[in-house]
């Protein structure tokens, strides 16, 4: 079952923390990929100094974040990587997303591995950091402002994954944002190989 609007119009830190264990899927013209996903970022609204709507800014390349919900964010980072965000949050208009950073490969890993350059195998680079996901699983640009809701892009519900196996740590390369770089708005599964970042974990 494809998750619908509703999951995504909750607490965007709760949605991150519920992604998890979810399967991202895109179905393109070279084929279907899907990979769990077992990394994720919360990125909370104009007061969030680590969101790209921190301030209220406002642009044509974050302007999907202040519509509807359960949408994608895709930018472009350092002029060569993608990564793919899915717009949250309870507050109608609120800007806010959560990243995926990182997904454990579970069908169309033969393709992505071409469009990694891979050989193939598994492998923890294949998916394991939020530009990676994007070239494996064949997402740009041109699937900014899809609604996941429904096909091409889209994510499938699955069994929640426990608490006692979800980390929270800080977010990566946020070190701008001053007392906001240290929230516990990082989440992955504790032991999955594909995580891409698994230090930086706070102790409750």
């Amino acid at each position: 079952m494809i998750l619908q609007r509703a999951f995504y119009e909750k607490d965007t830190v709760t949605v991150a923390r519920e992604l998890l264990g979810k399967v991202l899927v895109h179905e393109s013209s070279e084929g279907t990929t899907a990979g769990r996903i077992v990394e994720t970022e919360a990125y909370c609204g104009p007061e969030d100094l680590a969101a790209h709507s921190s301030g209220g800014r406002r642009t044509d390349r974050n302007e999907v974040m202040y519509g509807q919900k359960g949408h994608a964010y895709v930018y472009l980072i350092y002029g060569m990587y993608y990564c793919v965000n899915l717009t949250a949050g309870d507050v109608p208009g609120k800007p806010e997303a959560v990243l995926i950073r990182a997904l454990e490969p579970v069908s169309g890993e033969d393709l992505m591995a071409r469009r990694r350059g891979f050989s193939g195998g598994r492998s923890g680079n294949l998916t394991g950091g939020p530009g990676r996901l994007c070239m494996a699983m064949g997402i740009t640009k041109a699937q900014n402002k899809l609604d996941v809701t429904v096909p091409p892009l889209y994510v499938e519900d699955t069994s929640r994954v426990f608490d006692g196996e979800i980390v929270e740590a800080a977010r990566v390369g946020v070190n701008y944002a001053g007392e906001w770089k240290d929230l516990p708005w990082r989440f992955y599964i504790e032991g999955n190989g594909f995580v891409s970042v698994k230090k930086k974990s706070l102790e409750k």
